[in-house]
């Protein structure tokens, strides 16, 4: 089988390929074959590879397709690695994968054919990216899907692109996440100045050669390429404005895909960060910080998107926090089970908007729940998940986070509960202003909506499955003694950190009780916005006080817009009026005139008058004698 991984990535790149090229003449029948065909073939590869790799007996492999760079003693393989964290990435990203782009067929049926294939062609491109960079066996074929996935995120979030704003939030996007970029770029090259290699089983024997300022600065700087690519403080602002793409689209980058890219990064470079305790902390702060300010700001977002996408941040900022503390297999849990129920979310909210003629204030929706059933109960089953109430996927991998947040510092669990709890109550606020009460927008609106075709409902019920069972793979020893089936899967390539000194030695008592405090706590938080929300008549006043501050994002966008955007353009146009078109241009101009106007003098001495001919003559005749004289003494 493993002779075969190169078609995983392959098949998405035909796809591509086929799509893009041919979008002028395939029908959409065509189109739609081609663009899910080649996912669903590619899931179907990873399901068999995933056979061979749970096999007992296993080991890591390595595929080496051929030599990408070979100068100068620097030997780099493009080559692909199998093993257990590999495998899990491409379950979790050809599935989901799958299940968007079916959901796209008929989501984005409105488009013309040209715009259509071009739409597919973009998915599979970004899908081709990203399973280069889950697959690739060293850093610099992990870079190239890492760009590759920033390009397609560029693409498909302005793919309206005769929208002004979408295009200033795709460039956005471009931009910080190249901050990022710059990071991961020099830890690359540092990692091969003192190690001589960047391949991951060559590389990470060597880790502990270094001295502990260089492993601390190079996991800093991939820390900074992870920030930007997952949305972290400061280089987070990108990813609520990337819901300009297409709904279908923001399920792709928030859920499987993009955003996890640098969980994955710190998780498969676990050996690294284990040695840099000072970068887990940096890691640890930013995760629950970021979880903190942007759940803070979802709860008084009216957009439907707008709230899933700081939802998304919270999760990444706690997946971080995970990995700050040296829970690695909790963080890649969290990733799984939140690309279940947060795929599920967006394209619940996209059968909304669809259902809505493009509406996505929910302060216009409400009552919902009668005439989409359907999207009702997939949306609820997704709110449940991701607020941590068992047995449903999010309470699993929440819980374990939480306890090594616990066993790590009691302040990290104390934030990472609030986290929780403001999760719950901004996800059922959304839930009750959208599906509950009575409906707030117009007549006409109220008439035309209506649940959504087969292809966007089906992919709603099986990511809903998933989202209550995706949680038992890792069932905590507390209930079952070894039945943590994750945690099993992922050992031999994602350690657990070894705590010296836990803050809090935890017995199974003492963590029971704490799983039902926090259960209570949550239920009564949902409680409360049930009461809150549930039969509101909420208009569109202005939010003022501190309702205003969250509602505007912390004026986060406008701090950024005054100490670096407006400085920058003040710059970039102090640059093109002064220096470029007066110094620059006018020396350039400038040159260009004194040649035509020497020309123009020396073309006067060319009179045809003999006279002034002889005149000359007699004078350079003179002026010859009075050099020679001259150089004479």
């Amino acid at each position: 089988m493993n002779k075969f991984v190169f078609l995983i990535p392959l098949l998405p790149l035909i796809g591509f390929l086929i799509n893009g090229l041919g979008r002028n003449f395939l029908s959409r029948t065509a189109v739609i074959l081609i663009g899910c065909g080649a996912l669903i073939a590619s899931f179907v590869l990873s399901l068999l590879l995933f056979k061979e790799v749970s096999a007992p007996g296993f080991t890591t492999q390595i595929i080496n397709l051929f030599d990408f760079i070979n100068a100068g003693g620097l030997d780099i393989k493009f080559a692909f690695q199998v093993d257990q964290l590999s495998v899990l990435f491409l379950l979790i990203i050809t599935g989901i994968g799958s299940l968007i782009h079916i959901y796209s067929s008929a989501y984005m049926h409105e488009e013309t054919i040209p715009h259509y294939a071009r739409y597919f062609a973009y998915l599979n491109l970004f899908v081709f990216s990203m399973l280069l960079l889950v697959l690739g066996a060293n850093f610099v074929v992990m870079f190239i899907g890492w760009e590759g996935v920033g390009l397609c995120s560029y693409l498909l979030i302005g793919y309206w692109f005769k929208n002004k704003d979408y295009n200033n939030a795709a460039k956005k996007a471009f931009v910080m996440n190249r901050i990022g970029d710059l990071g991961f770029l020099l830890a690359i090259f540092w990692m091969l100045s003192q190690y001589g290699t960047i391949s991951y089983a060559e590389l990470f024997p060597k880790v502990g050669t270094a001295s502990p300022y260089v492993i601390t600065c190079i996991t800093m700087l991939l820390f900074v390429g992870a920030m930007g690519k997952s949305a972290q403080i400061p280089l987070y602002t990108w990813l609520p404005d990337a819901m300009a793409g297409p709904t279908p689209v923001s399920a792709l980058i928030h859920a499987a895909t993009m955003v996890t890219a640098g969980i994955y990064m710190i998780a498969r470079s676990n050996a690294m960060f284990t040695l840099a305790p000072h970068t887990q902390n940096v890691i640890a702060i930013i995760g629950i910080a970021t979880a903190l300010l942007s759940a803070t700001i979802a709860l008084k977002q009216n957009d439907i998107k707008k709230v899933l996408a700081y939802s998304t941040v919270s999760q990444l900022g706690l997946m971080f926090m995970a990995l700050g503390v040296g829970a690695y297999t909790a963080g890649v849990f969290h990733v799984m089970t939140h690309a279940f129920f947060k795929a599920l979310l967006f394209l619940c909210a996209g059968s909304v908007i669809h259902a809505m003629h493009h509406e996505q204030d929910i302060r216009k929706m409400g009552g919902l729940r009668i005439k989409l059933p359907l999207t009702h109960i997939t949306f609820l089953i997704g709110c449940i998940a991701i607020s941590g109430i068992p047995p449903f996927a999010g309470f699993f991998s929440k819980d374990e986070i939480l306890t090594a947040a616990l066993e790590k510092s009691p302040v990290y669990y104390v934030l990472g509960v609030l986290v929780s709890l403001m999760t719950a109550f901004y996800m059922f606020r959304l839930y009750f202003l959208t599906f509950a009460g009575s409906f707030r927008g117009t007549h006409e609106q109220e008439h035309h909506v209506h649940e959504s075709p087969a292809a966007m409902t089906w992919p709603l019920v099986i990511l809903a499955v998933c989202s209550i069972i995706g949680g038992w793979v890792g069932i905590p020893s507390v209930f079952v003694a070894d039945a943590h089936l994750l945690g099993k899967f992922l050992a031999p390539v994602v350690a657990s950190q070894e705590m010296e000194k836990p803050a809090v030695h935890l017995s199974h008592e003492m963590e029971l009780g704490l799983m039902a405090m926090v259960l209570g706590l949550i239920i009564l938080v949902v409680f409360i916005a049930s009461k809150m929300f549930r039969k509101s008549e909420i208009t569109e006043n202005t939010e003022t006080g501190l309702s205003g501050f969250l509602a505007n994002k912390w004026y986060v966008d406008e701090l950024y817009d005054v100490i670096i955007v407006k400085p920058l353009n003040a710059l970039s146009s102090f640059f093109s009026r002064i220096i470029d078109n007066r110094i620059i241009d006018g020396f350039v101009n400038g040159v260009g005139k004194a040649v035509q106007f020497s020309g123009r003098q020396l073309r006067l001495l060319q009179s045809g008058q003999v006279g002034s001919y002889i005149l000359i003559m007699v004078i350079s005749i003179i002026l010859f004698f009075i050099f020679q004289l001259y150089w004479k003494f």
